[in-house]
């Protein structure tokens, strides 16, 4: 039987009369009443499915998939936790018990539980384990449960357990007790991390490091205000620019840690969170397929730690391929957190920031229940041992000998003690005089009022300690907490380095890997015209800018065959926001007798597929010259005109040199008002472009052209920049963007070849300070070492400044001190080559060696008489940074 909303059979014809007739029978209804009464009741299909997916829904949020914001743990997790509790007793438990034990309180499958028992293992925080249990970095399984054992870490047993201070309920078959919380004493959600989907509903708190949210909670408790951001325990680099403290929306920008081995050779060291070994290289592989990066070979070396090989073919630019990693593969990830937990049975969307402030309250909360409940014990302990001197030193216990009843008894003793109890904390109960009438008659004839004495008063030291406590509770977290870093903080510092990443420019960093053809004459460009001209190299993601005879321009998206316009003069891959690259052009404005206009542009964006005309716009315009010029470059021509009988020049000269760079809609000067009949090239350009200047961003460690971090100086096409390395090399590099600069450098400048480096270093061999001054010779990307390759030695000190001095500051010999030494390098050692040894800088046992900074110029009164090209001649200068620009980092 089928109703509507309002109960009607809609099987029913309600317009049948018979029907009507049979109901209105008095006994006929009276009869189906009582058959309906004995049948099953049926509910409405949209009820039965609302409320059975709203309890299960339910179920999945609070019971499955959601941590809990009191203890941190997913049912599971709190489970197993417990099982692993009663069982401990200091040895490892087979994982395959250990499951069987969770089962009797978690109504699930092994399998669950098992993985629920791994991840918490792998976590290597609250389960000490023994075995095959996988690898987060290569993403191996765990070996059998049957193979494998556990058991709770010391961590675990210190901050998750207190029975006295844990609420129990009753498992799911009522057969035993379980906690509903743990009372964990520490943010255990933060620092493992949890992910889950429930329904409609999932939760994604990322992993954060164990000795920054103690320092954190120790903030919060001091009223301090505490930022703290993600650690995973893959490594890697992180941008936590995004983060948005963990709530919805917010992101996490994850990359892998790629050094340069040498030109050749790529290593990858640690991984984005969220992927493995396996997956990192299957997405290597995949991009290479593709024509993303170009690749030769790639190893896998991981075992306890992550290392792999990337081997590129030759001529293939290692700082380039890097970013092309970023930008193609899952070398770099992005992490979207949600924070979302259950409080008083209900989900909580808060920020990491808000959920650290509430678990460090919990854990004020619990360690003053703690105290709380130590308190009583002690007084408890005080009231019974003041009871129990009372009784025996005042013999009341014989008051009991003529007692004919237990009530007589009582009474007796009640009576006896009542002269004594003025001090005590409590009255006396029943039950403690029965406890009086348990006392043994060998203890009362050995007893000892002095060690009775002594126990009483240092029960009272006891209660007076934790008395002090409870007054102040925020100290005594604090010392908690750093008690628990100092315990267990050692090896578990910051993994994850933190990071701003600039953006990659996918067309900038994708491998060329398709050749770009052209039909000038019909109009055709693509990859797939491969019997046309050839234009260049290119990859499948760049736009191919295309001008036209017509003086149109358009920006089009590389592909196997584009129609773009008959009679193409120009084709090239277009480069977003490239200011450096000028076009030269001359057109006729409008028909043959039209004037001729000449224009110097750049192109720095457009709309893709749109048609710019860069004439003047009449019909008829035509382009007579045009060359496109990627550093700016201003050539001379020569223009030769038509015949006529009023001219008598017929050729003259432009320079472009001398017009301004304007937009590529300004319409030009003036060349000639006559028709002009041929240009030629007369000279080469040279670029007519100031030098670029140069930043390096510390904290992107990336070059810019935007003024982001410190000046480096203007550099010209040949210019190189110069880094030295604590390992003794040194290395000399271009200033493009792309360019990957190596973790241990220690100064940065641009290159000077005039310019000595100085340096301070220690043979290991000879187990002595060296100094050695010395000019650049080669002149290559590669790394070069000018110190000792023996092992044991490093670099101390350099300086690329005319004069550096150092202090030398000695050892202490047999109780008497060396007077420290100023050393003027300059003095002590002349210019020789990189590879010599240089001299001994002291047969002295050395404590440390100190770079003294340079003398401030004095002051020079200026002379009256002004050069008048000295202004100039400084601005050149400093346009061209010829000056020492240096970066000096810390190591």
């Amino acid at each position: 039987m089928i109703e509507n909303e309002d109960g009607v059979n809609m099987n029913e014809d309600p317009n049948n009369d018979s029907h009507n007739e049979e109901s209105s029978n008095p006994e006929e209804l009276e009869n189906l009443s009582d058959e309906s009464d004995s049948q099953e009741r049926i509910s409405k299909v949209s009820g039965m499915y609302e409320d059975y997916f709203l309890d299960y829904a339910s179920y999945v949020i609070l019971e499955r998939a959601v941590p809990s914001l009191e203890d941190g743990f997913k049912p599971v997790q709190r489970r197993l936790l417990h099982a692993l509790r009663e069982m401990d007793d200091g040895r490892f438990h087979k994982v395959a018990n250990v499951i069987g034990q969770t089962m009797k309180y978690h109504p699930h499958g092994d399998a669950s539980i098992g993985d629920a028992l791994v991840q918490l293992g792998q976590k290597e925080l609250l389960i000490d384990t023994q075995g095959n249990w996988g690898n987060v970095l290569t993403g191996d399984n765990a070996a059998a449960p049957r193979y494998i054992e556990a058991r709770l870490s010391k961590f675990a047993l210190d901050v998750v357990f207190n029975p006295k201070i844990t609420d129990w309920q009753l498992s799911y078959d009522g057969r035993g007790k379980e906690p509903i919380h743990l009372p964990a004493k520490f943010p255990l959600l933060l620092t493992q991390g949890v992910e889950g989907i429930a329904v409609g509903l999932s939760t994604r708190v990322l992993p954060h490091n164990f000795n920054e949210l103690i320092d954190a909670s120790i903030k919060i408790l001091r009223g301090k205000k505490a930022t703290i951001y993600p650690d995973f325990p893959t490594g890697g680099i992180a941008d936590f620019t995004q983060y948005n403290d963990g709530v919805r929306g917010g992101k996490v920008r994850v990359r892998a840690k790629i050094a340069q081995l040498d030109k050749k050779t790529l290593q990858i060291t640690e991984i984005p969170f969220g992927t493995t070994t396996q997956s990192l290289i299957d997405s290597i592989v995949k991009a290479n397929e593709k024509g993303k990066i170009k690749i030769k070979k790639i190893e896998d070396n991981t075992a306890e730690f992550v290392e792999i090989l990337v081997h590129l073919p030759a001529n293939i630019s290692p700082d380039k391929t890097i970013d092309a990693l970023y930008a193609f593969t899952n070398c770099e990830n992005s992490v979207s957190p949600l924070c979302c937990i259950i409080e008083n049975d209900r989900p909580l969307f808060i920020g990491v920031s808000e959920l650290l402030r509430r678990s460090t309250e919990h854990t004020l909360e619990m360690l003053k229940a703690e105290l709380q409940i130590t308190l009583k014990e002690l007084e408890e302990a005080w009231h019974f041992a003041s009871l129990e001197k009372i009784f025996i030193e005042n013999r009341i216990y014989r008051d009991i000998e003529e007692a004919e009843t237990w009530e007589e008894v009582i009474g007796n003793i009640r009576k006896g003690l009542e002269p004594h109890i003025k001090h005590l904390i409590r009255s006396v109960t029943e039950e403690d005089i029965v406890r009086l009438t348990e006392i043994r008659i060998k203890r009362i004839s050995k007893f000892d009022s002095d060690k009775a004495n002594d126990k009483i008063a240092s029960l009272e030291g006891d209660i007076a300690e934790v008395k002090d406590k409870l007054a102040n509770l925020v100290d005594y977290a604090v010392d908690y907490f750093k008690n628990l870093k100092k315990k267990y903080g050692v090896g578990r510092e910051r993994k994850t380095e933190i990071r701003t990443f600039d953006d990659i420019v996918a067309t900038k960093v994708a491998i060329a890997n398709e050749k770009l053809y052209v039909n000038r004459e019909e109009g055709f460009i693509g990859t797939g015209l491969r019997k046309e001209e050839y234009v260049c190299d290119c990859s499948d993601i760049d736009d191919i800018i295309v001008f036209r005879r017509d003086g149109v321009m358009l920006v089009t998206k590389v592909d196997t065959k584009t129609y773009v316009g008959k009679d193409i003069i120009h084709v090239a891959v277009f480069k977003k926001g490239d200011k450096r690259t000028v076009y030269n052009m001359i057109y006729r404005d409008g028909g043959p007798k039209g004037t001729s206009l000449m224009k110097r542009f750049n192109v720095t964006s457009v709309t893709r597929d749109r048609e710019y005309d860069l004439t003047a716009g009449n019909k008829g315009s035509q382009v007579l010259y045009f060359t496109a010029n990627p550093n700016g470059e201003a050539e001379v021509v020569t223009v030769y005109l038509k015949a006529l009988q009023r001219l008598k020049k017929l050729k003259f000269d432009v320079d472009f040199s001398e017009l301004a760079i304007k937009g590529r809609a300004a319409k030009g000067n003036i060349a000639s008002k006559y028709p002009i009949r041929k240009i030629e090239m007369k000279e080469e350009g040279v670029s007519t472009l100031a030098p670029r200047k140069v930043w390096y961003d510390e904290t992107v460690k990336r070059l810019n052209y935007e003024g982001r971090g410190e000046l480096l100086g203007a550099f010209r096409g040949d210019d190189k920049i110069l880094t030295i390395l604590q390992s003794g090399h040194y290395r000399l590099t271009g200033f493009d963007v792309s360019t990957h600069f190596d973790e241990d450098m220690i100064l940065m400048e641009k290159w000077r070849p005039d310019a000595a480096i100085s340096a301070v270093y220690w043979d290991g061999v000879k187990e002595r300070y060296f100094v050695k001054r010395f000019l650049v010779e080669v002149v290559n990307a590669e790394k070069n070492l000018f110190i000792s390759d023996s092992n044991g030695s490093h670099l101390e000190l350099v300086s690329t400044s005319p004069n550096p001095s150092i202090e030398v500051i000695f050892k202490k010999i047999k109780g008497k001190q060396r007077d420290a030494e100023e050393t003027n390098l300059a003095d002590f050692i002349s210019v020789k080559g990189w590879k010599a040894q240089g001299n001994q800088l002291t047969p002295h046992d050395v404590k440390t060696i100190n770079l003294l900074p340079e003398p401030e110029p004095e002051d020079v009164e200026e002379e009256e008489s002004i050069d008048d090209n000295s202004e100039v001649q400084n601005e050149s200068k400093s346009e061209d940074g010829d000056g020492p620009s240096q970066i000096t980092l810390e190591f």
